[in-house]
């Protein structure tokens, strides 16, 4: 008998997560160290990386902390070098850092915010999965690479082109990557978050415009910490082991709601 226990079972494995020291990936370090993976976690702040790091290692898990900016190469590859010399080859990769777009039109969008926003959620992603996948197959290791889309990939609101179009362009290389990597035992698949509130939006998702878009939902609510678990472990785990070109939407009904 297959038990759930076994199938999400991510003990032996190496993650690393960009974008760890808050939000969204704080809760994906949380997740897969909770369920047995050594996690090498990757951000700018390290002193929120410590504390999380030092959450982990207080429950039996095993974490590193790595100082990183996502956009800078040299800084991926020290990365990618030092959680192998801590756990061993990286095996599951969580793309995950990102910048929010400033609120502003398409037409008012200059090419630096432009270029700002697409480094880090779009060249970023593609980079440090390339990274991942060659280390994978040159030590022949089967992987999982699991990028962060958004909803926004699928449909788009007005002043937020620059990170719909990033989004959008995530999934597609998701799906471009998984081809290649298939055959060297490399999944590539991706999460699409709808609306969860994080710092970087919990102001303006507390306000009224805010409030205005949660009654747009049909499950009547924001994500919360926790809701993405599911669907990281599935990809990250042999659970999930015939999935790869796959992007996995959780929104709270979101996307397929039809606006009259």
């Amino acid at each position: 008998m297959t038990k759930a226990a076994d199938m999400f079972n991510l003990t032996g494995r190496v993650a690393l997560v960009t974008g760890a020291s808050s939000g969204l990936g704080q809760q994906f370090g949380r997740a897969l160290a909770d369920n047995g993976a050594a996690v090498a976690l990757v951000a700018r702040r390290t002193e929120r990386l410590e504390a999380l790091k030092a959450e982990i290692e207080a429950k039996g898990g095993k974490a590193l902390t790595i100082e990183a900016d996502v956009t800078d190469r040299a800084a991926m590859n020290a990365a990618f070098d030092a959680a192998e010399e801590a756990f061993g080859t990286v095996t599951i990769l969580v793309n995950n850092a990102g910048v929010a777009q400033q609120p502003v039109r398409a037409t008012d969008v200059t090419p630096d915010e432009w270029r700002r926003v697409l480094s880090v959620d779009l060249d970023a992603v593609f980079y440090w999965a390339q990274e991942a996948a060659r280390r994978m197959v040159a030590a022949k290791v089967h992987g999982s690479i699991v990028n962060i889309a958004s909803v926004l990939g699928f449909g788009v609101t007005k002043g937020t082109a620059s990170y719909a179009v990033a989004k959008a362009a995530v999934v597609q290389t998701t799906k471009a990557l998984s081809v290649e990597l298939a055959a060297k035992g490399v999944r590539v698949n991706a999460i699409a978050p709808g609306w969860f509130v994080t710092e970087i939006n919990d102001k303006y998702l507390e306000s009224e415009a805010g409030q205005a878009m949660k009654r747009d939902i049909p499950m009547g609510r924001f994500g919360a910490a926790g809701d993405l678990d599911g669907a990281l472990l599935l990809l990250a785990s042999d659970a999930g082991a015939y999935m790869t070109g796959a992007t996995i939407i959780v929104d709270g009904g979101q996307v397929v709601q039809i606006k009259g």
